[in-house]
């Protein structure tokens, strides 16, 4: 249960971004902070009509009033508990796709045209447009207060998916050192692997986080997907991969730690190494 001083809810919450959920192009905008606190709930377990009354502090006419907006939305439904129909448990039935915080009052070092001349630039390194385009966007959306990590997180699935065959060898090591090569030769960092209980790879000199801000978060998303992609292809197995240490985060490489979803399957049980 939430405690009483976060009951009060939080009128500079960022707004949240959901898909269309009725086959439309599209997406669902939340910035109502009744809505936002359900919504914060839902997102971290499926929730009974009062346990949402009792958790947000407000009157059950309030929350049935933002929950049935909701619904009309596509954004939340719900299903009758199996053990009790009187009672409906409320769950998320849309995509989040991201959030949009405040502006920060300053602008962000990592925008400024020296920074990016001196570390982009004129780096001493092959310059590359696209590099160029991919940081002064990220840093901007951060500047802006624009969440698109779940998005750059399904881009990199579909990177990984479309790279999959380019990189596959039955044999292990020839596969992770065809993806090392991959990453060299574009300049997206040096990578190296730790086979243990779980996977653990790291990235140094990171392309997609390198010069980001430090931010106290993890930011390598479109790498994560470009991982669990690959590695869930490889494996014929559905993979997490979680960024366990990042160059936003003050480390100074970026680490992902990767283990199937069955908590039963043993990736290095399956390796051919």
């Amino acid at each position: 249960m939430i405690s009483g001083s976060n009951k009060k809810l939080n009128r500079t919450r960022p707004v949240q971004i959901f898909s269309k959920n009725d086959n439309s192009v599209g997406v669902n905008v939340v910035k109502s902070p009744v809505k936002l606190t359900i919504l914060e709930l839902l997102k971290n377990s499926d929730m009974e009509f009062n346990e949402i009354v009792e958790n947000t502090g407000r009157s059950k006419s309030t929350i049935s009033v933002h929950l049935k907006s909701l619904r009309e939305e596509g954004i939340v439904n719900y299903r009758f508990d199996p053990n009790d129909n009187r009672k409906k448990v409320f769950y998320i039935n849309s995509r989040f796709l991201g959030e949009v915080k405040p502006s920060e009052p300053l602008e962000l070092e990592e925008r400024k045209i020296d920074f990016l001349v001196k570390n982009i630039i004129d780096s001493g390194e092959d310059f590359e447009f696209s590099y160029l385009l991919f940081h002064t966007l990220r840093s901007t959306l951060i500047q802006e207060g624009v969440n698109i990590d779940p998005i750059l997180k399904e881009t990199g699935v579909n990177i990984g998916l479309s790279l999959f065959n380019k990189f596959y060898d039955e044999d292990f090591n020839m596969f992770f050192a065809n993806i090392q090569d991959f990453w060299k030769e574009k300049g997206l960092g040096k990578i190296s692997i730790e086979i243990g209980e779980t996977y653990k790879i790291t990235s140094v000199d990171c392309f997609e986080c390198g010069l980001l801000p430090k931010t106290g978060k993890p930011a390598c998303y479109l790498d994560a997907g470009i991982f669990e992609a690959l590695f869930s292809s490889y494996f014929k197995h559905k993979v997490n991969v979680i960024e366990i240490k990042c160059y936003t985060m003050g480390d100074e490489c970026c680490i992902f730690d990767i283990e199937p979803t069955d908590e039963e399957y043993t990736l290095v049980s399956s390796l051919n190494i």
